[in-house]
């Protein structure tokens, strides 16, 4: 069992990086506000997926029938209550492991989502709608994939971010270390003569 020493979070950032460019893989500690807003995203989301997956497995729906079968006013069909089932443990998965991770998810999840929406709304009155969206489908998918992209870019993607933030300091190496060297280094009295 490995345990993890969180850096302090007046630290400067690491050397060796190119550029004081973000890496999507840089680690936060623990502790960090950030990782629960991550872990909400990702566990309620994926709670979310799965009750609807479930829902409509339950049901017993062909697994590419296109009729009308409904679960909470969405369409649905045996193919997409294992896709929603998988996003949903894939979001659980996120949850437990928290962090970057957990964002990381987020995000690529919620670009799939729109993605999802965009490529479905073309199907929709065609013969290629084999997971049997419909308008409401298409809309959930659109506002599922912003709540994530929100979730996983939260505190990761802005212009006012405190400069106790990783990302910030990962994008403004210089200063962070000007500002933990002034944090260490006590000020000198002043000598009157």
């Amino acid at each position: 069992m490995t345990l993890h020493v969180p850096r302090p979070r007046h630290a400067p950032p690491r050397a060796g990086r190119r550029g004081g460019a973000v890496r999507l893989d840089e680690h936060l500690p623990l502790d960090h506000r950030l990782n629960q807003v991550y872990r909400l995203g990702a566990g309620l989301t994926g709670l979310v997926l799965l009750v609807f997956g479930v829902l409509g497995l339950i049901g017993k729906v062909g697994f590419f029938d296109t009729g009308g079968d409904t679960v909470a006013g969405l369409n649905t069909n045996g193919a997409l209550g294992v896709l929603s089932i998988c996003g949903g443990l894939v979001l659980f998965a996120g949850m437990v492991v928290g962090g970057n991770t957990a964002s990381t998810i987020n995000m690529v999840l919620g670009i799939a989502f729109i993605l999802s929406g965009f490529v479905n709304l073309a199907l929709l009155d065609s013969d290629f709608n084999f997971l049997a969206f419909r308008m409401p489908n298409v809309l959930f998918s659109f506002v599922v994939g912003l709540m994530l992209m929100f979730f996983g870019m939260y505190g990761r993607v802005s212009g006012r971010l405190p400069h106790d933030n990783p990302y910030w300091q990962a994008r403004h190496p210089e200063q962070a270390a000007r500002e933990a060297r002034r944090r260490r280094v006590p000020r000198m009295p002043e000598v009157r003569r």
